[in-house]
């Protein structure tokens, strides 16, 4: 595997499962706990680090279906607010947006890692990217967000994905499956089959990023709304983690015992 560093630390090629924390600057977020206002972002994400998160990855639009659409100028405005905030925290950060005029701004500000859910399909994006020398999370995503369908096409559009940071020059990457009620075509057996064969996405060579934290899939399974997937997420996660190399969850403190958990029970005896 080609490890990817972010902000000095190490994901994959044997480091250990790397937890990123949730802030939402979004009101219309699907997942209302994860939700931060401005003037308390800088309170939760050192609360998030203190009980575990190595990284914050920070996000100002939603992208659940149906979601209320926000303008790029105010999109800016939420992260860039935030970022403020957190600028001179010595914390990790990730910035998730897949605009490059949000980008450019994120970018002014200490950013340690760009998320893109767009999966460097824009040309633009991907240079501005490649620009700034940070390791990407790109995500699968052929000409929408999340539109593969099932584990091969998935594998075949995150090729695609390695060949466009290659090709723009990105040397850090982490792959993203998409896990997700991302496109109207999307099924929730589409998201359970990428989950029953997740190892399969190792077979790319980057480290692999496990993004199901309280997704619709669980609550079509368990018949609860987002607020009560959280046991959902944590089953999911334990049996995903040996196939992964970092973690996005919005409730860290319990996603840190599960990683500790599933990495005492994976010593040799």
């Amino acid at each position: 595997m080609q490890p990817c560093t972010v902000n000095r630390m190490q994901v994959g090629g044997g480091a250990p499962v790397r937890l990123m924390g949730v802030i939402n600057c979004s009101p219309e977020s699907f997942f209302s706990g994860s939700y931060v206002p401005e003037e308390t972002v800088r309170e939760r994400a050192f609360q998030m680090i203190d009980t575990g998160a190595d990284l914050i990855d920070l996000g100002a639009r939603s992208t659940a279906p149906h979601s209320v659409p926000i303008t790029i100028e105010e999109e800016v405005d939420r992260i860039t607010a935030a970022l403020s905030a957190l600028d001179g925290s010595g914390i990790t950060i990730s910035v998730d947006t897949m605009y490059p005029e949000v980008l450019e701004a994120c970018l002014r500000h200490d950013v340690h890692v760009i998320n893109d859910i767009s999966g460097l399909s824009n040309p633009k994006y991907a240079g501005i990217a490649a620009d700034s020398g940070l390791p990407v999370i790109g995500m699968a995503a052929q000409k929408l967000p999340g539109d593969p369908r099932g584990t091969e096409e998935t594998l075949a559009v995150l090729k695609d994905v390695v060949v466009r940071a290659e090709k723009a020059g990105i040397a850090d990457l982490i792959l993203d499956p998409a896990v997700g009620n991302w496109t109207p075509e999307r099924t929730f057996a589409d998201d359970w089959d990428l989950c029953r064969h997740f190892g399969r996405f190792q077979e790319l060579g980057y480290p692999v990023l496990i993004a199901i934290s309280r997704k619709s899939y669980l609550g079509g399974l368990i018949d609860r709304p987002s607020e009560e997937r959280l046991a959902a997420t944590l089953a999911v996660t334990t049996r995903l983690l040996p196939h992964a190399d970092m973690v996005r969850a919005h409730d860290v403190a319990a996603t840190r015992d599960v990683i500790l958990v599933v990495r005492e029970m994976e010593k040799e005896l």
